[in-house]
C-alpha cells in the first residue's frame, strides 16, 4: 500500500465521530492559535488526525507566501526578501516541529504511518523552494550587492547562507539535474525512515533473559530490580531481563562477574540493526550511492566534501587533520589501559586475553583498584532531581535565570516537566524548558536537545521565547530507590542542558540564526563546556546530597572522582574518533555502478588501516550509527564532538583561571556565545570570548593524553578558507 493512502486511512480511522453541529466542530489545535501560556502546545488536544491537514495546509500557505515574495517587483531588499523568506511558513514550522519531537520520543506504529507520508511531503516542497530560479535571483542579487547595502554583521552573513544554501540545494543547476536532485533527496528521506524504522524495531525486539540469579552477580541491586519489573512487564514473571537500552547495557557489560553475560550483550549490541528483518546494511548501501550521486549532481568529489564545506572545518581533510592529532595518543593511552587490565586479569589467576566484552568490566575493577573508587557509591549522591537542581543552580549563578516548575502546563507524557524559565532579577520570560528523562519503548536511545518553538527578533519589535525540551534515557528509580545516575549519565545531564541554555537565551534576532541554528562543528561548544561544571566541588556541595541520609557528597570522594577522571580516556577517545573517522571515510566513498557496498568489510579495513586495537571497537558500529545515517544532520560530521572539545576545553581554561562563576567570564560567554546564535562567523566570536585561536593541546591536557608529532596542517584549530 502506497504511504499516501495508508496515511489517509489512518487520518479517517483517527478521527473521532461527532455529532456536533458545524459551528461547534472541533478545530484542528494546529489551525488556530493555541491559547496556551506561553504558546506551549495542547497536546491533550492534539490527535493523530490533526497532523497531515496541518502540514498540508501549512505546505500550501509557504508555497503562496514564497510566490509573492519572488514574484514581488520592487528591487529585493533584506527585509523583502530574507526577512520575508524567514517569517513564511509559519503554520508548517508550528506543526512540524511538534510532529518531529513527538517522532523522537513518542514513536508509535501511528506516528511511524503518519512520517511515511510526512516527511518526504515536507522535503518535496522545501526542494521546490530551494531550487525556484526567481527566489533565487532575488537572493543573488542581494548576494551580490551585499558589501554596499550598509547592513548590519548578521544581516549580511544571512545573505551569504541563504545564497550558499540555494546553490547548496542546485539552484545553479539545469533543469534535468534539478530534477534528478529531488528523486536523490525523495530516496534519501525515505531510507532514512527505512533506517531509523529498523533500529527502534530492532532494539526493541533484543532482549537477555537470565533465569539463575547467580548469574546476575556483581550487578548492581537497583539495576537487578529493574531487570525483574522489565521480565514481568514482558510476563516472565521470576527472571531479568536485560535490554539494549544503556541504563540496562552498560551495567551488565560493567558489572556482570558472568562473563559469558558480557559476551552475550556486547554481541548483541554489534548485532543491533544487523539481522533480518531489520537488517540496516542494505539501507547504508543505498544511502552511500544516493549520497554519492547527490555530491556529483552538485560538482563535489564527494559527500565528505559537499557536508563539510559550509561548517568551520571547511573540507574532510581540515577534520582528518584534527582527528589524527588526537588518534595517535588516544591509541597509546587505550594500549597501556589494556595492559593494565591484563594484568589485573593476570593477577586472578585467569589467563585469557581481554575481549572487546570485557573493556568496561576490567576497567571499572582497575579503576576501583587505582582510586578505591565504588561507581554505587557514587550514585548514591546523584540522585536525578538532585542532578536537575544542580544544572539549574549552575544556570541561575553563571547566567542569572531562574527555573520555576509548571504542573499544570501541557505535557507530551506524563514523565514530561515543563518549567517557567526567567530572569532571577527582573522575573523576565525567558524560555519555557521541559525535561524527559526515562526510556520507554517508542522513544529512541541516546540523549538530546531540542525545540517545540524558536525565539527571533522582528523589526517591529515583536519577539518570540523559545520553548526548549531535554530528552535522556537514563537509569529508573525502582520501588524502594530514586533514579541514580551514574557519573557518565550526570555528565549528559550537563552536556544536553548546555545545548538547552544554548536554545533558551538566545537573543538572535533571525529564526535561522537563533539558538543552535549555527555551524555544526560550533554547535557542541556550549553543550560540551557545561559537562565541565558536573564536577566541581564548588558546585557539588549545592547539588551532590545522599538519597539516603541527605549527607552532601565528601571532600575525600570528590578527590577520587577527580583524580579518577582520565581514567580510562585513552578508550573513550579512541572508539570516539574512530567512528568520527569512519564516518568521514563512508561520506569519501563513492561506490562504482552495481558495486555492493559491503559494510562490515568497509569497517574492518577502516578499523586495520587506523590500526585500531582489536579490543576496542567504534562508538557506534554503521547499522546503528543513528547520527550518519538516521538523517543528514551529522553525516560527515561526527567529527565535530572532538572539534567543539576543542574550543570547549580551551573555552574552560579562562573559566578556570578567572574563577568558575566569576561573573565578568560568565557574562561574557553568555553575550558572545550563548545569545549570538549564528548571528556571525563562530571563530569570531569565540575569539571575541577567549581572546585568542583555540589549540588541540587544550583537549589532550583534558583528556590526559601527551601530544605527540604528527603531519598536520597545525596546531591551532581555524576556520579553514573561508568567503
Amino acid at each position: 500500500m502506497k504511504p499516501l493512502i495508508r496515511a489517509a486511512i489512518l487520518t479517517a480511522a483517527l478521527t473521532i465521530p461527532t455529532a456536533m453541529s458545524a459551528e461547534t466542530q472541533r478545530v484542528n489545535p494546529f489551525m488556530a492559535p493555541y491559547g496556551t501560556k506561553y504558546d506551549i502546545p495542547p497536546f491533550e488536544q492534539i490527535q493523530y488526525a490533526d497532523y497531515l491537514p496541518a502540514v498540508e495546509k501549512g505546505i500550501a500557505e509557504r508555497r503562496a507566501e514564497i510566490k509573492a515574495i519572488a514574484d514581488n517587483p520592487a528591487t529585493p531588499t533584506f527585509d523583502n526578501t530574507i526577512l520575508a523568506m524567514e517569517k513564511a511558513g509559519s503554520l508548517l514550522t508550528r506543526v512540524t516541529r511538534v510532529f518531529n519531537s513527538l517522532l523522537e520520543t513518542d514513536n508509535t506504529p501511528e506516528m511511524q504511518a503518519l512520517s511515511e507520508t510526512i516527511l518526504p511531503m515536507v522535503a518535496s516542497a522545501s526542494d521546490e523552494i530551494s531550487m525556484d530560479p526567481k527566489l533565487f535571483a532575488r537572493v543573488k542579487s542581494l548576494y551580490d550587492r551585499r558589501n554596499s547595502l550598509g547592513l548590519e554583521p548578521y544581516q549580511k552573513r544571512a545573505i551569504e547562507l541563504s545564497y550558499q544554501n540555494f546553490v547548496r540545494n542546485g539552484a545553479l543547476l539545469s533543469a534535468a539535474e534539478k530534477e534528478e536532485l529531488m528523486k536523490v533527496n525523495q530516496q534519501l528521506t525515505d531510507l532514512y525512515l527505512q533506517f531509523n524504522k529498523n533500529l527502534l524495531a530492532s532494539t526493541n525486539s533484543f532482549e537477555l533473559v537470565v533465569d539463575n540469579e547467580a548469574d546476575l552477580a556483581g550487578i548492581p541491586a537497583g539495576i537487578i530490580a529493574t531487570a525483574a519489573t522489565e521480565a514481568k512487564e514482558r510476563g516472565k514473571d521470576g527472571k531479568w531481563v536485560f535490554t539494549l537500552h544503556a541504563p540496562s547495557r552498560l551495567p551488565v557489560l560493567k558489572y556482570a562477574a558472568n562473563r559469558g553475560l558480557r559476551e552475550k550483550m556486547y554481541n548483541g549490541y554489534m548485532q543491533l540493526a544487523s539481522t533480518a528483518p531489520y537488517d540496516n546494511r542494505p539501507v547504508i548501501g543505498d544511502i552511500i550511492k544516493a549520497r554519492a550521486r547527490k555530491a556529483s549532481i552538485l560538482g563535489y568529489k564527494d559527500y565528505a566534501s559537499y557536508m563539510t564545506e559550509n561548517v568551520m572545518a571547511k573540507t574532510p581533510e581540515a577534520a582528518t587533520d584534527l582527528l589524527m592529532q588526537i588518534w595517535t595518543p588516544a591509541v597509546n593511552r587505550a594500549n597501556e589501559e589494556i595492559a593494565e587490565m591484563q594484568e589485573y586479569v593476570k593477577s586472578e589467576g585467569y589467563d585469557f586475553a581481554i575481549a572487546p566484552w570485557d573493556y568496561y568490566y576490567y576497567s571499572e575493577k582497575v579503576r576501583a583498584r587505582k582510586f578505591n573508587l565504588d561507581e554505587n557509591e557514587v550514585s548514591a549522591y546523584f540522585a536525578l532531581d538532585n542532578v536537575r537542581k544542580g544544572i539549574f543552580t549552575l544556570a541561575e549563578r553563571l547566567y542569572g535565570i531562574k527555573f520555576t516548575e509548571m504542573p499544570d502546563a501541557p505535557k507530551y507524557h506524563p514523565e514530561v516537566t515543563v518549567y517557567d524559565v526567567t530572569d532571577a532579577g527582573t522575573g523576565e520570560h525567558i524560555a519555557v524548558f521541559m525535561t524527559d528523562y526515562f526510556p520507554r519503548s517508542t522513544k529512541r536511545q541516546g540523549a538530546w536537545m531540542d525545540e517545540m518553538k524558536g525565539s527571533f527578533v522582528d523589526p517591529d519589535g515583536t519577539v518570540g521565547r523559545p520553548i526548549i525540551f531535554n530528552v535522556g534515557n537514563f537509569t529508573r528509580p525502582t520501588a524502594d530507590t530514586p533514579a541514580l545516575l551514574t557519573v557518565d549519565e550526570v555528565e549528559t545531564m550537563f552536556h544536553e542542558f548546555g545545548h538547552g541554555l544554548h536554545g533558551m537565551l538566545s537573543r538572535a534576532k533571525l529564526r535561522s540564526q537563533s539558538g543552535t541554528n549555527t555551524d555544526r562543528d560550533f554547535v557542541e561548544l556550549p553543550s560540551q563546556i557545561t559537562e565541565h561544571w558536573a564536577l566541581e566541588p564548588e558546585l557539588l556541595k549545592d547539588y551532590a546530597f545522599h538519597y539516603k541520609t541527605g549527607e552532601v557528597i565528601p571532600t575525600e570522594l570528590v578527590n577520587k572522582l577527580q583524580a579518577a577522571s582520565t581514567h580510562n580516556m585513552g578508550f573513550r577517545t579512541t572508539e570516539l574518533a574512530g567512528a568520527s573517522l569512519l564516518d568521514l571515510a563512508w561520506g569519501a566513498y563513492n561506490p562504482a555502478d552495481g558495486e555492493t557496498v559491503d559494510v562490515d568489510a568497509f569497517e574492518r579495513q577502516m578499523a586495520e588501516r587506523l590500526g585500531m586495537p582489536e579490543q576496542i571497537t567504534y562508538r557506534y558500529r554503521s547499522p546503528y550509527f543513528k547520527h550518519v545515517f538516521g538523517d543528514d544532520h551529522y553525516a560527515s560530521g561526527y567529527y565535530t564532538y572532538l572539534w567543539a572539545e576543542v574550543l570547549d576545553t580551551d573555552g574552560f581554561e579562562l573559566f578556570s583561571e578567572k574563577g568558575i562563576f566569576d561573573p565578568a567570564t560568565a557574562r561574557s560567554f553568555k553575550e558572545n556565545i550563548l545569545e549570538m546564535g549564528g548571528s556571525e562567523d563562530p571563530m569570531e566570536i569565540y575569539v571575541r570570548f577567549r581572546g585568542h585561536q583555540p589549540s588541540v593541546n587544550a583537549l589532550l591536557r583534558n583528556r590526559g593524553l601527551t601530544p605527540v608529532t604528527v603531519p598536520a596542517q597545525g596546531g591551532d584549530i581555524k576556520s579553514q578558507g573561508g568567503k
